[in-house]
């Protein structure tokens, strides 16, 4: 089963007048929508783009493994666990959320700001916040993430450059930058692919891209 959600479906959100925009992939806060709540542990997959002095204000999360990508600009991140980072492209930034944690994220550079944040339900609730960033993250390498039984890679291609895609019993692919064909399926940025027990996939980028390729097992999730 192969599903292809497109950059143009997703629901849109953010406060122009505060200078964020947001894209979001599953139902989200208003746009509630009983069909697309999720996609194995995949709960959100975000792309947000923050002005120059912009951001999110201090807010509570819990039981939520929260993934950050940074396509341009600088992310500020501070939590109430004491860390303060600055989160640049190439960086990927992850935060248990577990028995609970408050946070900022910001732009406080002087260019614009886009990433694509992801949130996954772990296995099981509770337990202590923890945060890390992995600096220059290298291609294909899966980042494991144990608490939500999932693993994310990195994938860049040059152009003509070709990838398998994981054998996993779930697989989400959101395109970046660039074009990907999956199969017969021809995937933009902005576009994402939802993928359930199919084998032997490749990703082909006739002149480019740059994918998020998450692999997912069977485990129940709480939640």
């Amino acid at each position: 089963m192969i599903q292809v959600r497109r950059g143009e479906e997703r629901y849109r959100g953010g406060d122009a007048d505060a200078g964020i925009e947001s894209r979001h992939a599953f139902s989200f806060g208003p746009h509630f929508d009983p069909d697309n709540l999720r996609f194995g542990a995949l709960v959100a997959c975000n792309e947000e783009r923050l002005a120059p002095g912009a951001g999110f204000d201090e807010h509570p999360h819990r039981d939520t493994e929260i993934v950050t990508w940074v396509v341009e600009g600088e992310l500020t991140h501070g939590d109430s666990t004491g860390h303060a980072t600055t989160v640049r492209p190439g960086d990927l930034a992850r935060l248990s959320s577990a028995g609970g944690v408050r946070h900022v994220e910001r732009n406080d550079g002087t260019a614009p700001l886009r990433f694509v944040q992801m949130w996954l339900t772990p296995l099981a609730p509770g337990g202590e916040p923890e945060y890390e960033v992995v600096r220059e993250v290298a291609d294909g390498v899966p980042h494991r993430l144990p608490r939500a039984g999932a693993a994310l890679r990195v994938c860049r291609l040059g152009a003509g450059g070709r990838t398998a895609v994981p054998d996993a019993a779930r697989v989400y692919v959101h395109v970046v930058r660039g074009e990907v064909w999956l199969g017969a399926e021809h995937l933009v940025a902005g576009d994402a692919a939802r993928i359930g027990e199919e084998h032997g996939l490749e990703l082909v980028a006739p002149e480019g891209a740059e994918c998020l390729v998450w692999e997912m097992g069977t485990e129940p999730v709480y939640g």
